[in-house]
């Protein structure tokens, strides 16, 4: 029995061995990084037609037509240029191969890291792909960060990443979670993060891509994923830019009306804060996959049941990896600088003050809590029952009880008492 194929040079060559895959490869922002490993294993004639790379803008709108947003490092531009290619592929060369050739044109248009300032590191990738021969092409498409310091470690981790894109979209393609797990190929965790993945075309018609997202956080490729209120996978650093965020942990294993009152009742409260901001409140609910996560019992199927709960009630909803409080808000503060209210009741108050949750942490609780709340974070307790709220009454320990005073007496903490659920 052969060994698995498994090291980027191994998927590569296995690629270039194989006569019936053929196509195109073209690379935008950092260099030929995805090409060079078909380069590197040799017999690389026998899987590409074509490599390219076109940085300059003119040129590159000459080649795959004018970007209507003015963008290049966007899924339009993607889908050009994977369009493009795949039609000169075929037309090309199809009269002179074999009948049983599958072909495909991969690419990416990525944004690394710059040589005068760091910005937002990230980039999309695609394949459109033949995985049957003589069928219409089927579509595979990510948007990637990239999260090393340097350029040059960042175009290795594209090049990686791209060669377990092509090699898994023919191999794979029949096990689409055997496919996402096969993107962390000899990639040590940290260095990029997939959070977004659709899978298009008559072969994957039956695969729900909101679950792929699912899947994402679930091999921990990403942190989070980011449903959209109509239920649609959305880019965070699109969706939250610059809005004021409400956010709600919980496991909304129902919608219940208490909730859906209670997070109208703070989005009220902090819309006051700041009436005439320009842009309006997105209403996130979070829910944390981790805690079943380190004993196997993760059920994807149901997290995504209650996503779209929460999506019919009117949220932009978060799946996330993140256990911790403070990891959530560092999770937000990438996409947004404007002010962040965390709506809890008094059980989720006992969470932020619980101790254990900063373990590791060098400046342990306090320095977790100053993650916690920034200058921009507000929290709107809320009652459990009807009991009367009060520090005294909050469900923490008697020497963390001082650090809750000194928050609601700066103005980060509010007890909320005119709520009636």
């Amino acid at each position: 029995m052969s060994e698995p194929v498994t090291s980027s040079i191994e998927k590569a060559l296995a690629m270039n061995l194989d006569p019936l895959h053929y196509g195109t490869i073209v690379e935008i922002g950092a260099g030929q990084e995805v090409a060079r490993w078909f380069f590197q294993a040799g017999a690389a004639a026998g899987t590409i037609a074509k490599s390219m790379s076109a940085y300059d803008m003119v040129f590159s709108d000459e080649i795959y037509g004018a970007s209507p947003d003015k963008r290049y490092v966007s899924r339009n531009r993607l889908e050009q240029m994977l369009e493009r290619e795949y039609e000169l592929t075929v037309d090309r060369v199809a009269d002179h191969r074999s009948e049983d050739s599958r072909y495909f044109a991969f690419a990416n248009t990525v944004a690394a890291q710059g040589y005068h300032k760091r910005a937002e590191c990230h980039g999309w990738l695609g394949i459109k792909l033949q995985t049957e021969p003589q069928q219409e092409p089927d579509e595979i498409i990510l948007h990637v960060r990239m999260l090393d310091d340097t350029n040059l470690e960042q175009q290795e981790a594209i090049g990686i990443l791209g060669v377990n894109l092509i090699y898994g979209a023919y191999h794979y393609a029949d096990d689409p979670k055997k496919l996402i797990n096969s993107l962390k190929d000899n990639m040590k965790w940290g260095r990029i993060e997939v959070d977004l993945i659709e899978f298009n075309g008559p072969n994957f018609d039956k695969i729900d891509n909101s679950l792929m997202a699912l899947e994402l956080v679930h091999a921990s490729l990403v942190r989070a994923v980011l449903f959209s209120p109509e239920g649609k996978v959305v880019i965070p650093s699109d969706a939250l830019y610059k809005h004021r965020i409400l956010a709600m942990r919980g496991k909304f294993e129902t919608v219940e009306e208490k909730s859906t009152k209670r997070f109208s009742h703070a989005k009220a409260r902090f819309q006051k804060r700041e009436p005439n901001a320009p842009k309006k409140i997105i209403s996130l609910a979070e829910m944390s996959m981790s805690e079943g996560a380190n004993e196997g019992t993760v059920d994807v199927e149901n997290f995504l049941a209650r996503v779209n709960q929460l999506c019919d009630a009117g949220y932009h909803v978060l799946i996330s990896e993140l256990y911790r409080y403070f990891r959530v808000r560092q999770f937000l503060a990438r996409y947004t600088r404007e002010e962040v209210a965390l709506v809890s009741d008094a059980k989720g108050v006992r969470d932020i003050f619980h101790e254990e949750n900063y373990e590791g942490l060098a400046g342990g609780v306090l320095e977790g809590l100053g993650q916690t709340f920034t200058d921009k974070t507000i929290a709107y307790i809320y009652p459990d029952d009807e009991k009367p709220l009060r520090i005294s009454s909050l469900p923490v320990t008697d020497h963390m009880r001082p650090l809750v005073s000194y928050l609601h007496d700066n103005g980060q903490i509010e007890l909320v008492k005119d709520f009636e659920g």
